[in-house]
Parts: C-alpha cells; structure tokens; sequence
C-alpha cells in the first residue's frame, strides 16, 4: 500500500467532537439537538473522574483516515471555542485532533431503543468502522455524558 492510499484527504461534518484519555469522540446530531451541551457534560464528567479530557472542535469537524484510523480536527477558524446555549460563545482551548473511537448520534427519543439490544452498533466514516451509540435528543447531558464514558470503558478506550 502505497502512503498516498493510506491517508484520505479531510472530509468537512457538522458535528462536535472531543477526547477523552486518548479516544476521541464524534458528536453528530441536528441542529439544536444537543452537540455541544453532551460534549460540555463530556469534559466536565471526565474531569471529575480524572480523566485528561479537551474539546477537539464544535460545530464542525473535518475527518480523514489515516492508515485505517480516523482521525478529527476541529475547523481553524473556530477551533477551541464551543457554543453554551444561552450564554453564547466561551473559548476553552483545544487539542488539535484526535484519534476517533466513538461515534454518538443524537436522534429524536422515537428513533432510539429504550434497551439497547446485545449487539453493539457500528458506523463506517471515511471507510473507518466505529462503533455507534445513539442517545435520544430529550435526555439529559450529564446522563448521556455517564452512558459515554460506561461505553469507552466497555471498549477499554478509558
């Protein structure tokens, strides 16, 4: 394999996304749907249970695999900032990327199993498959920031 196969010019997403020890986490969902409050209960959770943890973007992510690993960088132009809903803008610093090991989707609650089934889910981004946990768009960040961290754990990320 050549090294030009390797790696794949950055692909642009609307997402959010952070790292947490050394697993990033995609964040995916709507508009409004929540992105930034998980990625804010992320940190703050993480921090709390002595974990190194930053944000890697907000809003948008450009992706690229990297020799079978994805990999997010947050947009130049607002890297390290992070929108809190109701108080507007707040800079906080940034990693400039991160290996991805997670993907989150926020969905409407009608699209998410209230018990999630034994089977884990996947998701392929730029021809990398991760695995996907979705979280309903009504539930509370600091829930959904717990049911990420148990799911890093299970995959020996954290």
């Amino acid at each position: 394999m050549s090294a030009d196969a390797a790696v794949q010019a950055p692909v642009a997403i609307h997402a959010s996304g952070i790292v947490i020890g050394e697993a990033g986490v995609v964040i995916r969902g709507a508009p409004g749907a929540g992105k930034s409050s998980l990625a804010l209960a992320l940190l703050a959770a993480a921090e709390q249970g002595a974990h190194f943890a930053a944000l890697v973007g907000d809003d948008r992510l450009y992706l690229s695999a990297h020799h079978g690993r994805l990999i997010a960088r947050g947009h130049p132009a607002i890297r390290g900032k992070i929108e809190r809903r109701g108080q507007g803008i707040a800079e906080i610093g940034a990693e400039p990327g991160a290996v991805v090991r997670l993907v989150i989707d926020i969905l409407p609650p009608e699209q998410v199993l209230r018990y999630p089934e034994a089977v884990n889910s996947y998701v392929t981004l730029c021809g990398v498959e991760l695995p996907l946990l979705a979280l309903p768009k009504a539930g509370g960040a600091c829930d959904s920031a717990l049911t990420v961290l148990a799911r890093l754990r299970q995959f020996g990320a954290i």
